[in-house]
């Protein structure tokens, strides 16, 4: 295996890291590409390195940028993998959020930001029920109606969203799923 040049290491992290869409996996699935094509690493590495990072806690792509590092590096590969995959992202973000806080005095930004939220949260909403309804029988509608405006209830009322879910998964299990299960009770 090759040994890469730092900055030509870092160009690479850097790339490959924040050109993905769709998380870690894609990204450390580049990176294996590229690594791989430059003679960096090969299958056993590469595995090694998802293992590593699919170990520790917080973002795996991060932790995968810093074993690759270390392995191909050693600390100043560490540091140059973490700079190229976190900071064009940081940089990004903080240039989007400061658009967003000069652009957000506009009424029509408002508008058209309540509309994606609005957007965002009808898609939610379809894939819930998607996921739902296979599960729903007549018998089950009932069950389901009181559950929904249990949880409308209690997030009105000011609890936390994760509150309103729990409270209504103990109902849900508390709940007898058959009627003859809640004539026996």
């Amino acid at each position: 295996m090759n040994e890469p040049d730092l900055q030509q290491f870092g160009l690479v992290v850097a790339k490959d890291v924040n050109r993905t869409v769709g998380g870690g996996m894609a990204a450390m699935e580049l990176m294996r590409r590229t690594f791989a094509a430059r003679g960096w690493i090969d299958a056993g590495t590469h595995g090694l390195l998802v293992a590593v990072s699919r170990l520790t806690p917080g973002t795996n792509v991060l932790a995968y940028c810093a074993a690759a590092g270390w392995r191909l590096r050693r600390w100043p590969g560490v540091v140059v993998a973490l700079l190229g995959a976190s900071v064009p992202g940081s940089l990004l973000i903080l240039a989007l959020s400061a658009a967003l806080v000069r652009l957000d005095r506009f009424r029509a930004v408002r508008v058209l930001l309540a509309f994606g939220t609005i957007a965002a949260s009808l898609l939610v909403l379809s894939s819930g029920w998607h996921l739902i309804r296979p599960y729903l029988t007549k018998a089950r509608y009932a069950r389901a109606i009181v559950l929904v405006a249990a949880a409308l209830l209690l997030f009105a009322a000011g609890l936390t969203p994760v509150r309103v879910l729990l409270i209504v998964a103990v109902g849900a299990a508390a709940w007898p799923s058959r009627p003859e299960i809640a004539a026996s009770r």
